[in-house]
C-alpha cells in the first residue's frame, strides 16, 4: 500500500557543513523560524558571522528568508530564517517481524509520502533486497534510516529478538544495495531523537520516551543529549522489580515490569488467548479477569514512570506505542503506581500520552537520517551494488 503527496524539488547532494553552519542550520531546523539576532544570541555568534553563514546557507537551498516579525522596540522588522524542507528528501523504514512500514520525508521531517507491505522473508539478505525495493520507488533521497527492535551498534545489529537476527551489517548491506547513506538504529532510541527534534520534545533539555506494546523501551535526552550506554546500549527499565511474586518473566525471575506490561504475556494470562482488542473489549465490558490483568499492567507501567522520573527529572514523559490503549482503560492503577514510586509530587512529571501508529514510527527513521546527514554521521555516497 503506496500514498504519496506533493514531494517538491529536491537534491540528492548533502553539502560538507563546518560546525556553524551546521549549529546555525539546527537551531532553526529544531526550534522553527527564527530571525538573525536571535540566533546570533542563542548561539553566541557576531552579527556579523552569522550574516556570513547565513548568506551561505541561503545560498545552497537550506535556509530560506520568510516573513517578517516587528521588533519589540523601535526599528525595521526581523526577517525570518525558516528551513527550506523541500531541499531534500529522506527515506525512513521501520521493520517488524511481520510488516515494513516506510516513510519519506522533507529535510524538516514533515511527511510526503508512506508505504507499508508485509516482509517477504525474516532473512536479512532478503529483508535488504527489499528495503532496496521500496527504496527505487522513491529515487533522489539524500538519505536513508532504518530501525527496529533490536540492539544496534555502530550500524550493525547485534541481536534482534524479534527478527531473530544476530551480528547483521544492515547499515554496510543496506547502503551497498541502495546506494544511498544509511543509519540504522534501536527503534526506541530512533523516536526518541525524533520526537526531541520534530516532537513535543523539541528543544527540551530533558526527556524520557516510553514504549509499551510487544515489547518495554525507554528512551532518554539528558542535558539535550539522546543517552546511549558506554557499549552502545539504550536505556533499560523492563526488568525492574514490581512484585517478586508477580507473573514469570522471561529472564527467569517473577514480577519485571516486562511480565505485566508486554502485549503477548497478557495475553498469554487470560482464557481463550484473545486479541489485544479483544482484551479491552473485555475489560471495558466489565471481565474481571481481564480487569485484574490490565490493572496489574497499568500498576506497573506507573512503577516504570515513576522509575524514570527519579533518575532523570525529566520535562516531559512521552507516553506511547501501540499498547497505549492500556494507559485508557488503567489510568487510574497508572497513577497509583506513579504515587508509590516517584519520590516527589507527582503533580510535577507532564505525562504526554499519545497514540503513533507504524507510519510515525517510519518517520524515526527518516529523522535518523536526517540527524545522520547534519551531524556526518552519514555522507558519502556510496557505489550502487549492481549485483542484486
Amino acid at each position: 500500500m503506496i500514498s504519496e503527496a506533493d514531494t517538491g524539488v529536491a537534491t540528492s547532494s548533502w553539502p560538507k557543513l563546518s560546525e556553524v553552519p551546521r549549529d546555525v542550520l539546527l537551531e532553526v531546523l529544531i526550534h522553527g523560524p527564527l530571525s538573525r539576532a536571535e540566533i546570533a544570541g542563542r548561539l553566541r555568534l557576531s552579527r556579523p558571522t552569522l550574516t556570513r553563514v547565513a548568506k551561505a546557507l541561503v545560498q545552497r537551498g537550506l535556509l530560506v528568508e520568510g516573513d517578517t516579525r516587528p521588533r519589540s522596540s523601535a526599528g525595521r522588522p526581523s526577517e525570518m530564517l525558516h528551513v527550506r524542507g523541500a531541499a531534500h528528501r529522506f527515506l525512513g523504514v521501520k521493520l517488524t517481524p511481520e510488516r515494513l512500514f516506510a516513510a519519506v520525508t522533507d529535510l524538516t521531517a514533515t511527511p510526503v509520502a508512506a508505504a507499508e507491505e508485509p516482509l517477504r522473508s525474516c532473512a536479512p539478505e532478503e529483508v535488504v533486497a527489499q528495503i532496496a525495493d521500496v527504496a527505487r520507488r522513491f529515487p533522489g533521497v539524500t538519505g536513508i534510516g532504518v530501525t527496529l527492535g533490536g540492539v544496534v551498534l555502530d550500524g550493525l545489529v547485534a541481536w534482534d529478538e524479534f527478527l531473530r537476527w544476530t551480528d547483521v551489517p544492515l547499515k554496510a548491506a543496506v547502503t551497498r544495495a541502495t546506494g544511498v547513506p544509511t543509519a540504522v538504529d534501536n527503534d526506541v532510541q530512533a523516536l526518541t531523537a525524533a520526537q526531541h527534534w520534530f516532537g513535543p520534545g523539541a528543544g527540551l533539555r530533558s526527556l524520557a520516551v516510553i514504549t509499551v506494546g510487544a515489547g518495554v523501551g525507554t528512551g532518554l535526552i539528558v542535558d539535550g543529549r539522546l543517552v546511549a550506554g558506554s557499549h552502545g546500549l539504550p536505556p533499560h527499565f523492563s526488568h525492574t522489580l514490581v512484585d517478586a511474586k508477580g507473573p514469570q518473566c522471561g529472564c527467569g525471575r517473577r514480577g519485571c515490569i516486562s511480565s505485566y506490561l508486554m502485549t503477548q504475556v497478557m495475553l498469554r494470562r487470560l482464557a481463550g488467548r484473545p486479541t489485544y482488542e479483544e482484551a479491552l473489549d473485555r475489560v471495558r465490558a466489565g471481565d474481571r479477569e481481564a480487569g485484574q490483568v490490565f490493572a496489574e499492567a497499568g500498576y506497573a507501567l506507573g512503577v516504570l514512570i515513576g522509575t524514570v522520573a527519579n533518575v532523570i527529572d525529566p520535562q516531559k514523559v512521552l507516553l506511547t506505542g501501540e499498547g497505549l490503549p492500556l494507559y485508557e482503560v488503567s489510568s487510574e492503577l497508572v497513577h497509583d503506581g506513579i504515587e508509590d514510586t516517584y519520590e516527589d509530587d507527582p503533580d510535577l512529571i507532564d505525562l504526554d500520552a499519545r497514540p503513533f501508529d507504524f507510519t510515525e514510527w517510519a518517520r524515526s527513521g527518516a529523522a535518523l537520517a536526517i540527524k545522520a546527514t547534519i551531524t556526518g554521521a552519514i555522507s558519502e555516497r556510496p557505489q550502487l551494488d549492481r549485483r542484486r
